[in-house]
């Protein structure tokens, strides 16, 4: 009797020591407020570095999902959630203009020493000297205002991460690889390049990149013709699952007045990228064709022409593009300045010298570029003055000239000198890029051919 009472009772207090565990124990389990973190009375020496790390990850990548600005609980280790005495906080800063890490620094009350510390400890920060307005950083502080750790997206495909461990910081940059998908559109044009490529869904990006490649064969003001028509092979780039934005364009093809244009994007193995027509010609042209974005031709190359302002037949050797004061004037090729100044019915004026054969002059400029002094070299498609009516002018445009050999040539019938073309040490590599982006684009012609016979 002894025995059964004996194991009732222990029976009972095993039941009414569970049901202290269950009822009565504190909420283990308890939420913690997603702006903050606590950590257990230990040194900051024994926090391990790569799982400070992996709490950083965890947040940069919750955040990428989840569009959050500020870690949930799920994100913070169970390890720092039981002391309120090393409480912190997690601060996301936008960089204003104007701003740098110190400053950012002082607002959040974290000290100079520290800011040292963390610069000082690996060669990834540097990017911290580079802030651009809109860069987002964000800080774990702490309650005695000691920085934790820092998350910030240099690019759309790297992060650096800085956990502190006592001794210093531990950096790392993660990468993560943007997944490339090719995919194609076509257009017709019946108003404007532009318009055409809108309605083929074409980014404002890629349709000048368009433009751009073609630029030196087609004259998109002048040349093009109701019917001219395009196809564009390009990447999309995702993170993630995600598209960020469109790639490059891979391979082209533009028909103008029924006379097909075709170019493909190739990179050498010293990184450098062009594009190529299907021979291996270089796309560009050492020049040009128009040195302006012009509202109309206001005058046309011809040696018979009657001077509007002096009355009497007098040679326009140049073409005038009428455009709206202050617009800007870009050299047409490569070159140096030879000449800069006014100069009688030219009026300010600029005169470049590309190599021994050609040069090229842009008069009646409002103004001059910084950095445009005789003796200066610019670079194609470089800004080098502003559209005005200088010297004898009726109204604002730019006058441009192209000569050969100090002859006076039409710019806008001369033909004009091909860049270098491609190195016959790339050739076979190029006809391998090549070959099945012709073989698409040529799909790509017989499927509009056929719906549109």
């Amino acid at each position: 009797m002894y025995v059964r009472h004996h194991h009732l009772l222990l029976l009972a207090g095993i039941l009414i020591g569970f049901g202290i565990m269950l009822g009565f124990a504190p909420d283990s389990a308890e939420a913690v407020h997603p702006h903050t973190l606590s950590s257990p009375d230990i040194s900051a020496n024994d926090i391990n570095t790569e799982y400070s790390l992996a709490m950083a990850v965890n947040l940069s990548r919750q955040e990428q999902d989840n569009g959050n600005d500020i870690p949930s609980a799920s994100v913070i280790p169970a390890s720092l959630n039981s002391s309120p005495q090393y409480l912190g906080e997690w601060h996301t800063v936008t960089v204003k203009r104007g701003d740098n890490l110190a400053m950012i620094f002082n607002r959040l009350g974290v000290s100079a020493q520290q800011l040292h510390t963390l610069m000082t400890t690996d060669g990834d920060t540097a990017s911290l000297k580079h802030l651009y307005p809109g860069d987002v950083l964000k800080l774990y502080i702490d309650s005695a205002k000691q920085l934790k750790g820092l998350v910030y997206d240099m690019d759309e495909t790297r992060t650096l991460e800085a956990a502190y461990t006592g001794s210093g910081f531990h950096v790392k940059t993660i990468e993560r690889e943007l997944e490339r998908r090719i995919t194609h559109t076509t257009g017709t044009i019946h108003s404007s390049l532009f318009m055409a490529a809108q309605d083929a869904g074409l980014s404002d990006n890629l349709t000048m990149e368009l433009a751009g490649i073609f630029g030196w064969d087609v004259d998109f003001a002048l040349d093009i013709r109701d019917g001219d028509s395009f196809t564009v092979i390009y990447e999309e780039l995702y993170l993630n699952g995600k598209k960020l934005r469109n790639g490059d364009i891979l391979a082209a093809e533009f028909i103008n007045r029924n006379t097909p244009y075709r170019a493909i994007r190739y990179t050498d193995s010293t990184g450098h990228s062009d594009y190529y027509a299907p021979d291996g010609k270089n796309m560009r042209k050492a020049f040009l064709r128009t040195p302006v974005e012009f509202t109309r031709i206001s005058s046309r190359f011809s040696l018979g022409r009657k001077h509007p302002i002096l009355n009497r037949i007098r040679a326009h050797k140049g073409v005038d593009y009428a455009a709206p004061t202050g617009t800007p004037v870009k050299a047409t090729g490569e070159g140096k300045i030879t000449f800069r100044g006014t100069n009688g019915g030219y009026g300010r004026s600029i005169v470049i010298q590309h190599g021994s054969k050609y040069s090229t002059v842009y008069a009646h400029l409002s103004r001059y570029a910084r950095h445009t002094g005789i003796g200066s070299r610019v670079k194609q498609g470089q800004i080098i003055g502003y559209v005005g009516m200088t010297g004898l002018a009726t109204g604002p445009h730019l006058h441009y000239e192209f000569r050969v050999n100090g002859v006076h040539r039409n710019p806008l019938s001369v033909k004009l000198p091909d860049a270098a073309p491609l190195a016959t040490k790339y050739k076979d590599d190029f006809n391998n890029v090549m070959r099945p982006l012709i073989a698409q684009l040529d799909l790509f012609d017989s499927t509009r051919i056929a719906l549109n016979p």
